[in-house]
């Protein structure tokens, strides 16, 4: 009896861990996410803060003074966001120009859509014996309805959404100002908490879950950079061999959203694919397809890979996690779906240990 007994009480220990991971992932987190953020850029900056507050310090009268680590954390943090926000205007200044270029196309490939469907027109009319440019005259009454409800659909959408965009605004402007601050205060207290932690009767905890959430960080942040690399590459090769005189802003700006879960490379490839598919061009608009089909595999088999290769899960526990979490937690859940799992397993073993 004994021993059925000790495998349910396991059982339900496993069970009560899993609950208080989801619970603390889908009600706590959000709420410490600015400080999360914030903890994590006093860690980065904490080397050169420290570098730079021994060298700032000055003696007068006797009395030696100094910059207080926060503040110069804060100034760093600022400094390296100028030069972030410099970069994004440059390369923003360069996708204009490209947008500009394209937006001077767009009435050329418009003609060239009308012409086509006029022809296709022409031949059905052939075909079944209509009047001639019967069925033109019906697709372009169709198009101009299909443009006037879509124009009637726009302004309510945008006023309804006009609301909703004000507001995110506002909480983007309020989490940035907590993030900047809270990073000095974690920089000026960090000493003071990890002492705290240490004297805590749960600093076994602490230490495990901070190893375990630096460690799938720093893995998910590999991980991706590599994939994306990867990416950019292979479609900066792509575009190269078709000819294309902007391969390499191309790729890289594939391989960029190709990071982002929501977008993927096939809101560009597979959509490119279709207007050479509809222009005749075959060759351009197989190679695309190609693109996105080893682009779309290279993501599936070397996120896993990788991720669990770095963070001590195999592929398949990988895997698993990261859809778990995607249905979960939505598009954050591909990490925090191999968070939970590795906390689970580790805070099990840490209490089984202990009650052994």
């Amino acid at each position: 009896m004994g021993k059925p007994i000790k495998k349910l009480k396991k059982i339900l220990f496993i069970m009560g861990i899993t609950g208080a991971v989801y619970g603390s992932f889908r009600y706590l987190l959000p709420l410490v996410i600015p400080f999360l953020f914030s903890w994590g850029l006093a860690l980065l900056l904490r080397p050169s803060s420290r570098w730079l507050a021994n060298r700032l310090r000055f003696r007068l009268r006797g009395r030696e003074f100094g910059i207080p680590i926060g503040a110069i954390g804060v100034v760093q943090l600022l400094v390296l966001s100028l030069i972030l926000l410099a970069l994004v205007c440059v390369g923003g200044r360069r996708l204009c120009l490209e947008a500009c270029l394209l937006a001077s196309r767009i009435p050329g490939w418009i003609a060239q859509l009308d012409h086509w469907l006029t022809a296709v027109c022409h031949d059905m009319e052939s075909f079944f014996c209509m009047r001639s440019n019967r069925l033109v005259y019906l697709m372009r009454e169709m198009l101009r309805g299909l443009m006037e409800s879509t124009r009637q659909a726009a302004m309510p959408f945008l006023m309804a959404n006009s609301v909703v965009a004000v507001r995110l605004g506002v909480e983007s402007v309020v989490f940035l100002v907590l993030v900047t601050v809270g990073t000095g205060m974690a920089l000026q207290e960090m000493e003071q908490w990890k002492a705290r932690c240490e004297r805590s009767q749960f600093q076994r905890e602490y230490a495990l879950i901070a190893r375990r959430l630096s460690l799938v960080f720093h893995a998910y942040l590999k991980t991706q950079g590599g994939i994306m690399l990867l990416t950019a590459v292979i479609c900066t090769a792509g575009l190269w061999l078709l000819g294309n005189p902007y391969y390499i802003l191309l790729g890289v700006g594939i391989g960029l959203l190709d990071a982002l879960p929501v977008f993927g490379t096939g809101t560009v490839l597979i959509p490119w694919a279709l207007v050479y598919l509809f222009g005749r061009r075959f060759v351009p608009a197989v190679v695309l397809l190609l693109l996105y089909v080893i682009c779309y595999f290279l993501r599936q088999i070397l996120e896993a890979k990788m991720m669990g290769s770095r963070v001590g899960l195999s592929p398949l526990e990988t895997l698993i996690a990261m859809y778990v979490g995607l249905r979960l937690f939505g598009i954050p859940g591909f990490l925090l779906g191999s968070i939970g799992l590795l906390l689970i397993e580790d805070l099990v073993e840490a209490c089984t240990e202990s009650n052994d």
